[in-house]
């Protein structure tokens, strides 16, 4: 089977996904350009070598709809005879797409191919495109729905992690973001967006708060106190897991992932891909997995795929040097980090989502390459990106530098 290599992976900032937002003025498929263009740039990439490009969206309308892969390639000026697909499994879309391009140079399909994502949220808001997980009884009374700070806040109280806990790692998040942006360690693979006249629009992310400290954060009102109680969703909570008397609430907006526009592309391709494009790998992908996980708990899918891809990969958690885990919410990665064992210094080093945002069909793409990146800049050798997933799911993927 032809190995999977990863020849270079970019992403835009990160803008507030508000009508205020730096990146509001930008359309979603201008954000996917962003991305896509910065990739031909910078490797001097023959277009016409592209044989599939894979972007994750998770809200796959209006603007957003219609293949917006497609639409990108095609604005990008790609050329017609390259193809464009957008997949959606929720927040891990953008590494599921990374990893659908990879399969496809893994199955001698593809020589080079590019997988990533795009989202946003300040044009095309969250839950726009619906969906019968929340609204179908059928689907949701059966199967435990809850939205996903109830989910979060259920993690928290089953797994013993109070409010301090929570908004402690939040805190240690913003520090080490601001750091990462400090020492430059995000300069490799973020693009600026710019708009028709050239003229930077954004730089840098927008979410960061650095400042942020537990006093500031302790002045925040837990956020879904009355979405469980008054809402019933705690009643849901608890008949999922009886063991739990009662859900403490805990999470709000600082310990919880931003909402954010943003773009990631990253490039793939065989030995032959390599080749024919003057390419040089970077890394190598040795393993992906998607599963399902507990519905009500929804958000610790993480977990088991990581234990899943790390068998398939014939690995331990002794042999991953880093791990980049999606901080959809404080609890998600507390819990991670205490299910499988691990040394905090190794998880999310360069902070996360609850920094930085979470630009939901994009961020799988991002964090790869952030963590790419860092073990390039340490000079370590094997990293573990993984995302939890709305409706039970979780995605995971190992690579290892070259």
């Amino acid at each position: 089977m032809p190995e999977a290599y990863i020849f270079d992976a970019v992403r835009t900032p990160r803008g507030r996904g508000k009508a205020d937002g730096a990146l509001h003025e930008v359309t979603t498929v201008d954000l996917a350009v962003t991305a896509l263009d910065a990739i031909r740039r910078r490797n001097d990439l023959n277009p016409e070598l592209v044989e599939d490009v894979v972007l994750g969206c998770v809200d796959p309308v209006g603007e957003a709809g219609g293949d917006i892969a497609r639409a990108a390639v095609l604005k990008a000026g790609f050329g017609k005879e390259v193809p464009g697909v957008q997949i959606n499994r929720f927040c891990a879309s953008g590494l599921d797409a990374v990893n659908l391009a990879a399969a496809q140079v893994m199955a001698g399909m593809k020589d080079v191919a590019i997988g990533g994502g795009v989202e946003s949220m300040s044009r095309v808001g969250m839950g726009a495109s619906g969906g019968a997980w929340p609204v179908d009884p059928g689907v949701a009374i059966a199967n435990y729905f809850l939205p996903q700070g109830i989910s979060a806040d259920l993690i928290a109280t089953k797994y013993g992690f109070s409010r301090d806990d929570v908004d402690a790692y939040a805190v240690e998040s913003q520090k080490r973001a601001a750091r990462a942006w400090d020492e430059g360690r995000f300069d490799k693979s973020v693009i600026p967006v710019r708009d028709i006249n050239g003229l930077t629009i954004l730089a840098k992310d927008e979410h960061m708060r650095p400042s942020t400290d537990m006093q500031s954060l302790g002045q925040l009102k837990a956020a879904f106190v009355q979405m469980g109680e008054m809402g019933g969703f705690d009643a849901v909570a608890i008949a999922a897991h009886p063991d739990v008397e009662f859900v403490n609430h805990v999470h709000h907006a600082g310990n919880s992932s931003g909402i954010v526009d943003g773009a990631s592309a990253v490039l793939v391709g065989s030995e032959e891909g390599a080749r024919k494009a003057g390419l040089k790998p970077r890394a190598k992908i040795k393993a992906f997995a998607s599963l399902g996980s507990d519905l009500a708990l929804m958000l610790t899918g993480p977990i088991e795929v990581s234990e899943l891809v790390l068998r398939k990969a014939g690995m331990t958690t002794d042999d991953i040097d880093l791990f980049e885990i999606n901080e959809a919410f404080s609890a998600v990665v507390l819990r991670y980090m205490q299910a499988m064992k691990l040394d905090p210094s190794k998880v999310n080093v360069n902070g996360g989502a609850i920094a930085m945002g979470h630009p939901l069909g994009a961020t799988g793409g991002m964090i790869l390459g952030t963590v790419l990146d860092e073990l390039e800049r340490t000079g370590k050798k094997t990293a573990l990106i993984t995302l939890c997933v709305a409706a039970g799911m979780g995605t995971a993927t190992i690579i290892e530098r070259v």
